[in-house]
Order: C-alpha cells, then structure tokens, then sequence
C-alpha cells in the first residue's frame, strides 16, 4: 500500500501546481449502485482511467487527496481535486514515488511519501515470481510540504522504510509506520518530526494507522507471524525489502500505544481500516467472503468486533475506505467501471446507516 521518499534539506522546492483535466471526459453523474449495497447513496466516480488509491478526505470535507498513476508519470504522485473530481492538481514535484498523501486540519500543508531523494526514476517494481509482494522501499520518506511544493521539510530521516503517515485532527501528531528498528511498527512524531515514539513492539507488520477523530485511538492493520515457518518467511522478505500481504487483522489501540486489541480474526487480508466519526464503528477492506481470497470488499464492524457487516459488491477490488469527519460521505478506491484491467478509481458515496448501540470510545460522540 506504499510507496516513497526521501527529503530535500535546505530552502523551499517550488513545485508548480501542475492541472490535469480528467484523463477520460465522462459524466460525474450519480450511478446505480449494487442492490446489496445499501449504505451507499449517490455513488459518483471521481477519476477516470490510470491507477487511483488512497484517497482522503481534507479537514473540511471540500477537498480529496489522492495519489495516481497517469501520463506522464510512470508511477505514483500525489495530487488533489474538489469532491466533485474536478480541479485535479499535482502537489509534489513528480520525481520518484509518492505514497499516503494526507492534509494538515488547516488545509494549508500536507505530508506525503517519497522515494526522490534516492533518484528521480521511478523506484523498480518487486520481483512478482516470489507471489504478489509488497515492496518496502527503503527509500521512502516524509515530507510535509504548503500545497504549491513550497517549504518542502523533510520529518524523517532513517536509512529504512517511512511511510503510510496520516495526522491527528488538532494537527499536532503524526502517525506512521517505520522499519527504523529493523522492523515494520507503528510510531508517532510531532508535526515537526520531532518527538517520535514507538507504540507497536510485537514481531510482523503493523501499518496503515490511523487516528479516530477526536485523536484518543488509532485504528490499524497487522500481520504477526504464528509460527516459525512464517516467521522465517517474513525475515527472509523483509531482508529484501518485501512483504507478502496475504493475511492481517484489524487492531485498536489508545494514542500512547496501549490497550491494544484484536478485532478480527478470520484469516483473511484485513486492512486499511478507518474508524467512523461516531467511534463506535471501523470500515476496512477484506477478502474474507472469497475462497480464493482474489477479490476484496468493504466491511463494518463493532469496535468490540461484532456486527460484521459486507458493505460493497459489486467490484473486484474495493479498499481505502474514509469517511468525512460528519460522517455523512465515503470515498474509496474501486476496480467498478475500470477500462483496463489494472484501472483502479476513486468513488465517492453518500453514507446511509445507523450507528452501532455500543457505547462510544472514551464516551465521545
């Protein structure tokens, strides 16, 4: 789920704000959605071709960052629009590959991923004969940087892996995972980069966090070894930068690390969770209801782990599922309508549904 950086020191990198048009001129208009899939209302395709991800909403609700693969880029960049899909722009400097592109509460800045401080060429793609991998590029960084490129600042600084950031809702705290200690755990920064904190200790990969909004939580993914075959698997992967995503679960934890809990465990790919304003409730991707564990779909659940609810159907692939911080609208990535058979876009939809009776976290509403 990540790709990127390394960090430009000294002065600021002016990035022209470049615009791009849709790369196919079809009608935003509201679509038919799958008649199972009952919380979504007014489903509107925001891209139109090339490979679409990891798209979240800013502060406001106005705005949606995203990152892309489309001419001329061979790779991913990070890039913006209104959420209508218009306005598409650029915001880093498209060299090298970007990753987990994420608004500061003010709007003004943003963090991202990259790998350019490494080389402007796009980074090599993993070696697929070893099954569907992810690559853990090395070279990958955070930047925070104003959203014309300026004041470009560089917040990590480590010879391995940093990626995957997203802030917490006063601005202050920056949520990302780190191979800095020789493996892939969940650690926080100041906005500034300063103050970095381990929160996860435990053998495998943690990842994909993200803070609830009232900033007391974060929800994320994890694959923990069972046993020694997978163990020596997954160092033997990670030696080379790889990992092999075939199964996680969803976890909870407090802000400072603790209180950890498991909330799924079924086996599957469970991943990119986020947790709903109301903070009784988590959205998240899973191949839990296909054998042979190729296509993926939103779910619900409880924050205590029950009520597992399918929430799409009618795509291959659906994942990186957010909602807006009123909770009235989801934005996800989706392989629904593609042209290509590695098209993925960016989908927005009202949110239909009630709120889970389980008492909220930290009593919070």
């Amino acid at each position: 789920m990540n790709d990127l950086f390394r960090s430009v020191i000294g002065g600021a990198l002016l990035v022209a704000v470049v615009s791009f048009s849709a790369i196919a001129q079809d009608p935003r208009a509201a679509q038919p959605g799958e008649a199972r899939e009952i919380h979504l209302q007014n489903l509107k395709q925001l891209t139109f071709g090339g490979q679409n991800a990891e798209a979240y909403f800013s502060h406001d609700g106005s705005k949606i960052i995203f990152q892309s693969t489309r001419s001329p880029f061979e790779c991913d960049q990070i890039f913006t629009m209104n959420i209508d899909g218009s306005d598409v722009k650029l915001l880093n400097n498209g060299k090298g590959r970007t990753t987990c592109g994420y608004y500061f509460p003010n709007g003004k800045r943003i963090i991202y991923a990259s790998t350019h401080l490494a080389g402007t060429a796009c980074p090599p793609a993993p070696d697929r004969s070893k099954g569907y991998v992810w690559p853990i590029y090395p070279s990958y960084e955070i930047f925070s940087a104003n959203l014309d490129g300026s004041e470009l600042r560089r917040l990590t600084k480590n010879p391995g892996y940093d990626a995957e950031g997203t802030i917490s809702s006063d601005g202050k705290t920056i949520v990302f995972t780190s191979m800095r200690s020789g493996d892939l755990d969940i650690y926080t920064m100041n906005a500034d980069g300063s103050g970095v904190k381990r929160l996860t200790r435990e053998k495998g990969y943690d990842g994909a966090p993200f803070f609830s909004c009232d900033g007391k939580s974060i929800v994320y993914g994890a694959y923990h070894p069972k046993n020694q075959d997978e163990l020596k698997e997954y160092e033997s992967l990670l030696r080379q930068n790889l990992i092999k995503p075939t199964r996680a679960e969803i976890f909870i934890m407090s802000a400072d690390g603790s209180k950890k809990r498991q909330l799924t465990n079924n086996g599957a790919a469970n991943w990119a969770p986020f947790l709903h304003p109301n903070n009784r409730q988590i959205i998240f991707s899973s191949n839990l209801h296909d054998p042979e564990r190729r296509s993926f779909s939103l779910y619900l659940i409880n924050i205590d782990g029950t009520g597992l609810e399918r929430i799409t159907y009618d795509a291959r692939f659906d994942s990186f599922p957010m909602f807006s911080r009123d909770g009235k609208k989801l934005v996800f990535a989706s392989t629904r309508n593609a042209k290509e058979p590695r098209g993925f876009n960016i989908f927005i939809a009202d949110w239909v549904g009630q709120a889970s009776s389980l008492p909220a976290l930290h009593g919070s509403q």
